[in-house]
């Protein structure tokens, strides 16, 4: 009847060895690592560094769209050039921009990727300026 003993007793008085020890922790550590880049949104060094690259595009490109926009609503002859603008097909009118340089920043030779694209959409979208005078 010595044998008999209560769960709670024989946990208490189990011993485990180095062996258990050793492979609990490992077990513990890779569960760990794959619950984290799985579900815990973990990410390597090379992703996060992709991740800041293309986050800092797209706010250089949202910025060069936002002067776009200023610089094609305060140029000369805007109207005619929304309406153009407006006629051409969905997939030309970052062509259209480009090629009369309002995707470019004042001091830079090439337009700034993306920003084309972007300054078209919300100049279809926005409401029309105000008359000057």
């Amino acid at each position: 009847m010595a044998d008999n003993q209560s769960l709670g007793r024989r946990w208490a008085a189990y011993r485990a060895s180095k062996g258990v020890w050793f492979w609990s922790c490992a077990g513990c550590v890779v569960a760990t690592m794959i619950i984290g880049f799985n579900w815990g949104g973990w990410v390597t060094g090379g992703t996060a560094s992709k991740m800041a690259a293309d986050a800092a595009s797209g706010a250089r490109a949202q910025l060069a769209a936002a002067s776009c926009v200023t610089r094609f609503q305060n140029g000369p002859d805007a109207e005619a050039q929304l309406a153009a603008l407006k006629k051409s097909d969905s997939y030309e009118r970052g062509d259209f921009i480009k090629k009369n340089g309002w995707a470019t920043m004042p001091g830079s030779k090439d337009p700034v990727t993306g920003a084309a694209v972007l300054c078209a959409q919300q100049l279809v979208t926005a409401n029309p300026p105000a008359p000057k005078g």
